[in-house]
């Protein structure tokens, strides 16, 4: 990382980072209080977008890790945002769970299955083949196609569960009509969380755990990126990319010393 510009800002991806499923990373906490006890702005990113932060918060705390609510942003949150500077006070038939309707309704938007502005697809753990014809239908009499992320699967206990960018496909499949995804690896999830914390690009960095999504997002914002090596990219596969973090570490402990109050400014 370099030595000349300070760093006064943290974004962290969350599952792969912090946490996997709900059982803490080594170094995570003590990451999070040193973020907290510095005084630097930060964020925690996720592009799951079932929970609300709130949800998240709570999900967080009981692995140990104590993130404020306001430092959590969501791909749900970041699409909102997303809808409410395209087209305020809209109008969308939305396929998803609490994270993304609580964060449309919150924007004024109006959730609606008669001609909406957008059809708005998140994930959730119950898609309905019901939910999935109608958006089909509205998507082909002309409702724009936004999608939180494209995510193919998501983990559980059980093993891999189809996610938002595996019905998006099919929705797609079907329309003709491809959606634009909001969250990583669309530099506009980085933006929009800049915004939030009215940040520099030139100041922040990025601590994701894969290349394709955290990492190359993170360099097309013209963040400084970290890849840990504890979730889906392993150190070996680095070299296929034709692009390289800033720093690869093994894990999110190895950064805790970057953000103790007495070093932030001088360290990164």
């Amino acid at each position: 990382m370099s030595e000349e510009r300070p760093v006064h800002t943290w974004l962290t991806d969350m599952d792969g980072v912090l946490v996997h499923e709900e059982v803490p990373i080594p170094g995570a906490p003590e990451f999070v209080e040193a973020l907290k006890a510095s005084g630097l702005r930060f964020l925690v990113l996720t592009n799951n977008s079932i929970f609300t932060p709130r949800d998240l918060r709570a999900r967080l705390l009981g692995s140990g890790i104590d993130v404020p609510e306001e430092s959590i942003w969501t791909s749900a949150l970041a699409t909102a945002q997303f809808l409410a500077d395209q087209r305020p006070h809209g109008t969308a038939y939305v396929v998803g769970e609490a994270g993304l309707t609580t964060a449309l309704h919150d924007i004024g938007y109006v959730m609606t299955e008669r001609d909406p502005d957008y059809v708005v697809l998140g994930e959730t753990r119950t898609y309905s083949f019901e939910a999935i014809t109608r958006a089909i239908r509205l998507v082909e009499a002309g409702a724009r196609f936004i999608a939180t992320n494209p995510d193919v699967s998501g983990p559980s206990p059980a093993g891999s569960l189809p996610a938002t960018g595996s019905v998006a496909a099919l929705i797609s499949a079907a329309t003709g009509r491809s959606p634009y995804f909001i969250g990583k690896p669309n530099p506009l999830m980085m933006r929009s969380a800049l915004n939030r914390l009215e940040a520099h690009s030139e100041t922040t960095v990025m601590v994701g755990d894969r290349m394709d999504t955290d990492i190359i997002s993170g360099l097309e914002a013209g963040l400084r990126t970290v890849l840990v090596t504890t979730g889906s990219t392993r150190p070996e596969d680095v070299e296929r990319f034709p692009y390289r973090p800033t720093r690869v570490v093994d894990s999110i402990a190895d950064l805790v010393d970057l953000v103790r109050p007495a070093e932030s400014d001088d360290r990164a």
